[in-house]
Protein backbone atom coordinates (compact mmCIF):
# COMPACT_ATOMS: atom_id res chain seq x y z
CA UNK A 1 0.00 0.00 0.00
CA UNK A 2 1.40 3.69 -0.72
CA UNK A 3 0.90 6.21 2.44
CA UNK A 4 -1.15 9.32 1.41
CA UNK A 5 1.49 11.68 0.67
CA UNK A 6 1.97 15.07 2.43
CA UNK A 7 0.61 18.71 1.21
CA UNK A 8 2.84 21.05 -0.15
CA UNK A 9 3.77 24.15 1.76
CA UNK A 10 1.44 27.08 0.87
CA UNK A 11 4.47 29.41 -0.02
CA UNK A 12 5.50 26.45 -3.07
CA UNK A 13 1.66 26.06 -4.05
CA UNK A 14 1.67 29.69 -4.12
CA UNK A 15 5.18 29.98 -6.53
CA UNK A 16 4.19 26.99 -8.60
CA UNK A 17 0.69 28.71 -9.71
CA UNK A 18 3.13 31.93 -10.43
CA UNK A 19 5.37 30.04 -12.70
CA UNK A 20 1.85 28.77 -14.41
CA UNK A 21 0.55 32.03 -14.97
CA UNK A 22 3.94 33.37 -16.25
CA UNK A 23 3.97 30.50 -18.79
CA UNK A 24 0.66 30.90 -19.30
CA UNK A 25 1.17 34.54 -20.04
CA UNK A 26 3.82 33.43 -22.57
CA UNK A 27 1.71 31.27 -24.69
CA UNK A 28 -0.70 34.30 -24.66
CA UNK A 29 1.75 36.08 -26.19
CA UNK A 30 2.24 33.62 -28.81
CA UNK A 31 -1.52 33.13 -29.18
CA UNK A 32 -1.89 36.59 -30.17
CA UNK A 33 1.18 37.14 -32.69
CA UNK A 34 0.38 34.21 -34.39
CA UNK A 35 -3.19 35.56 -34.60
CA UNK A 36 -1.65 38.87 -35.86
CA UNK A 37 0.41 36.90 -38.22
CA UNK A 38 -2.77 35.09 -39.74
CA UNK A 39 -1.17 31.67 -38.76
CA UNK A 40 -4.54 29.58 -37.07
CA UNK A 41 -3.42 26.61 -36.28
CA UNK A 42 -0.79 28.06 -34.15
CA UNK A 43 -3.07 30.67 -32.49
CA UNK A 44 -5.21 27.89 -31.57
CA UNK A 45 -1.99 25.66 -29.97
CA UNK A 46 -1.11 28.90 -28.24
CA UNK A 47 -4.09 29.12 -26.71
CA UNK A 48 -5.06 25.81 -25.59
CA UNK A 49 -1.48 25.91 -24.91
CA UNK A 50 -2.04 28.82 -22.39
CA UNK A 51 -5.65 27.82 -20.69
CA UNK A 52 -3.74 23.96 -19.75
CA UNK A 53 -1.49 25.54 -18.33
CA UNK A 54 -3.68 27.73 -16.58
CA UNK A 55 -5.49 24.94 -15.42
CA UNK A 56 -2.67 23.19 -13.95
CA UNK A 57 -1.47 25.95 -11.93
CA UNK A 58 -4.78 26.45 -10.42
CA UNK A 59 -5.02 22.88 -9.46
CA UNK A 60 -1.56 23.08 -8.04
CA UNK A 61 -2.47 26.19 -5.85
CA UNK A 62 -6.09 24.20 -4.68
CA UNK A 63 -5.11 20.62 -3.67
CA UNK A 64 -1.39 20.69 -3.08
Amino acid sequence: MTEPRERRPMIERVGMAFVGAVIAVLFGGVAVAAWIGGEGFLTIMAGIGALMTLWVAALTLLRG
